[in-house]
């Protein structure tokens, strides 16, 4: 196999013409899009490890605070969506806040990105392998901790190899991974329509119209419920970092992109519903607000609901971390592809496989360094490991913002042209990204707590130092790199600026 390696753009720049960064064109369409954004939040996973904590901070409001939550991460996808109609590059959120606020504010995003997706793919590898183990045999390989880590270590490196191989390859495998989980999810629903119809539901509780009223519940509560909701619909952006290989790039990913939040809205809504109507919000036994239960809540209602398909729903769980696993490492060796082809990082990030058209050295990268870090936190301390993932709300945030802010400020010559114009890039944008800026620092206060988590460190929960430590080692780094030759055509602002062109390494 042959590389592309990076060359020469100062011809572009010149003349303001893009050139092809080697990736595959035109590989994806919009139901392959809509289900690699799908895929990438692991739905049935999220749900699962979200819903008891929803119910314990909210009880019977749990509907209206996931429909709450999306509200702000539809205003944020529809400003993924404008930039990606003008600015359709592979770096999406680095990218577009280089050419809105600069280097640095570029480089802090892309970081955030980066960040996001190695602590993630950690958390899901160890998810997917604790899931199979427990399939296999009594599932007693699920408590030990060196088999659940190598065998974690080694879902990433099977799924890094299939990111190499090609879009095409992982496309093909979303579309079953993501067929296998709402089929199992469906069946759930079933089971426990059944259930609360003939009356074997452990605790039958009629729907209400209360359930849709925020100003029931505690208004505490209800801020936990929404911070809690709101980031398990990240991950729906992955379709706009595959927009230079999808069909019509400049409208495909942003209406992929909103697609894959609005079904997930009505998966997160739905099957919430269906689940209090079956298991009902007591505080013991199979009830929802069972603060014993919360990290899975399906895990004692899958036999009672679905019988001896059970074990099908454990699958469906572990394939949605899969899923997810895979898919969360495209938008990452994307993102610091994209970094490498305007230097914000050194040349080896740009290259590209002439065979399958995908950026080998950072799928491989990212890859490696997640393993790294899942098994050196696996060995260290696993509340540690746990802690870093409660973390990565701080990044999320934290890109999601830059990125509305981005909109507004890029296209701030033409926000009050048209009616259009001012609610799509401004109004929708600007709430979008208040909200994000008050997520960010509403959790680092909570996490700040020292009863926030597992483990504290210097008297504070370690999710924040860990979140905050990351931004840090964030500064520290761009700042190294800033002193290196290499970097001077970034942050000297030729490489990728207001007005430049969508640039990108020769073949």
């Amino acid at each position: 196999m042959t590389n592309a390696q990076p060359g020469p753009i100062t011809e572009a720049l010149a003349t303001q013409t893009p050139i092809g960064k080697g990736l595959a064109p035109a590989r994806l369409g919009i139901w392959g899009s809509t289900v690699i954004g799908l895929a990438s939040t692991a739905p049935l996973f999220s749900l699962a490890a979200t819903l008891g904590f929803v119910v314990i901070a909210v009880g019977e409001q749990a509907p209206i605070a996931f429909i709450l939550a999306f509200i702000p991460m539809m205003f944020t996808a529809f400003a993924y969506r404008e930039l990606n109609n003008e600015l359709n590059d592979c770096g999406t959120v680095f990218t577009w806040a280089a050419k809105a606020f600069g280097p640095r504010t570029g480089w802090m995003s892309g970081w955030a990105l980066a960040v996001a997706g190695i602590l993630v793919m950690a958390n899901l590898a160890e998810i997917a392998s604790v899931y199979i183990l427990l399939l296999i045999g009594d599932g007693s390989l699920a408590e030990n901790r060196v088999v659940v880590t190598l065998f974690g270590a080694l879902i990433i490196a099977v799924m890094t190899w299939i990111s190499m191989r090609g879009i095409e390859l992982g496309e093909k495998m979303q579309v079953v991974l993501l067929i296998i989980q709402y089929a199992a999810m469906a069946a759930f629903v079933v089971g426990c329509l059944i259930g609360y119809a003939n009356g074997t539901a452990p605790d039958p509780t009629p729907i209400s119209i209360d359930w849709f009223n925020p100003l029931l519940a505690d208004g505490h509560g209800m801020v936990q419920a929404i911070i809690l909701a709101l980031f398990i619909y990240w991950g729906w952006d992955t379709c706009l970092a595959l927009t230079e290989e999808t069909k019509d790039p400049k409208k495909t990913p942003g209406r992929a992109a909103v697609l894959s939040t609005v079904l997930l809205l009505i998966t997160y809504v739905g099957i919430t519903i269906v689940v209090m109507m079956y298991a009902g919000l007591g505080e013991t036994g199979t009830g929802l607000a069972n603060e014993e239960n919360a990290d899975d809540v399906f895990s004692v209602l899958t036999d009672l609901a679905m019988g001896p398909w059970g074990w099908f729903l454990v699958l469906a769980v572990a394939v949605s971390s899969l899923s997810s696993s895979q898919t969360t490492i495209l938008p990452t060796a994307r993102g610091t592809f994209a970094m490498g082809v305007y230097k914000a990082l050194p040349a080896r990030f740009a290259v590209v496989s002439e065979k399958s058209k995908t950026p080998t050295f950072s799928t491989l990268l990212m890859g490696i360094v997640a393993i790294l870090y899942y098994v050196g936190m696996s060995f260290v301390s696993n509340s540690v490991l746990q802690d870093s993932i409660l973390s990565i709300g701080l990044a999320i945030a934290f890109f999601y913002g830059i990125a509305s802010f981005a909109c507004i400020w890029y296209f701030r010559t033409s926000l009050f042209s048209s009616a259009r114009n001012f609610v799509y890039r401004f109004l929708f944008p600007l709430l979008g990204g208040v909200f994000m800026v008050w997520a960010f620092i509403q959790s680092a206060i909570d996490m700040a707590n020292p009863e926030y988590g597992y483990t504290t460190f210097f008297g504070l929960g370690s999710a924040f130092v860990i979140g905050i430590g990351s931004f840090v080692i964030g500064f520290i780094l761009m700042f190294v790199w800033a002193a290196m030759p290499g970097s001077k055509d970034y942050f000297e602002k030729r490489t990728i600026n207001r007005h430049s062109a969508i640039l990108a390494p020769e073949d």
